[in-house]
């Protein structure tokens, strides 16, 4: 099965979307890119995560031409192929609509450094103005928009993530929905103390060397 390590992640992350609570059903879609073989293995149409296995996940090339699986790609290709198209870096794409996030963006407000872990997606979340899903205007507004981000709010719609891999893009979308879940809180109580540009800058640059260095196995 062509990309099988790759499907069997977009399993594993779309079952993790609905135990972490970013999304529900089948609402929301995954993607990661092969550069190497210049296809893209990204979730099906309308098929809820729990049902979905490694081989219902759809192979598709950088046209949007499916060259493995039966079943219909996410309506939201068009946005993941342009993603891939303007960004030739990003590994991975994640779709999510996560209650908070996804009530910032229906309120059109942007999510500013109310909490420094912001920095997973830059110095703020910005928001993408609407289009129908699955349309070419979304894609075009996404693309412009996520520019210099790591995500970004669709108005009226959700949250879009992306990284280096699937895991990474995953992280992403769950500390964008923390953040956006305590930027909205403190908005109900009072108007929240935003982090200074220059204290962001500080937190990105700490962000370069956080986690656990990767080990380097012996031969």
């Amino acid at each position: 099965m062509r990309l099988q390590e790759e499907r069997e992640q977009i399993v594993d992350f779309g079952r993790r979307l609905i135990s972490s609570a970013l999304t529900t059903g089948s609402g929301g879609n995954l993607s990661i890119f092969d550069p190497a073989q210049k296809v893209i293995a990204i979730t099906p149409s309308g098929v809820r995560y729990q049902d979905v296995a490694a081989a219902d996940v759809v192979v598709v090339d950088l046209h949007g031409k499916v060259v493995e699986g039966k079943l219909s790609p996410s309506s939201e290709l068009v946005f993941h192929l342009a993603l891939y198209e303007r960004f030739p870096s990003i590994r991975a794409v994640v779709h999510t609509h996560s209650v908070y996030a996804t009530t910032l963006a229906c309120l059109g407000w942007e999510i500013p450094a109310a909490h420094y872990l912001v920095g997973f997606a830059g110095k703020k979340v910005p928001v993408a103005p609407y289009a129908t899903f699955g349309s070419r205007e979304l894609a075009e507004n996404l693309v412009e928009a996520i520019n210099g981000y790591q995500a970004v709010l669709l108005a009226n719609h959700g949250l879009v993530s992306i990284g280096a891999s699937l895991e990474k893009a995953f992280n992403v979308a769950e500390e964008i929905e923390f953040v956006g879940r305590v930027y909205l809180q403190t908005k109900m109580v009072g108007e929240p103390v935003i982090l200074s540009p220059e204290e962001m800058d500080r937190v990105l640059e700490k962000f370069k060397s956080y986690g656990q260095p990767r080990k380097i196995e012996k031969k």
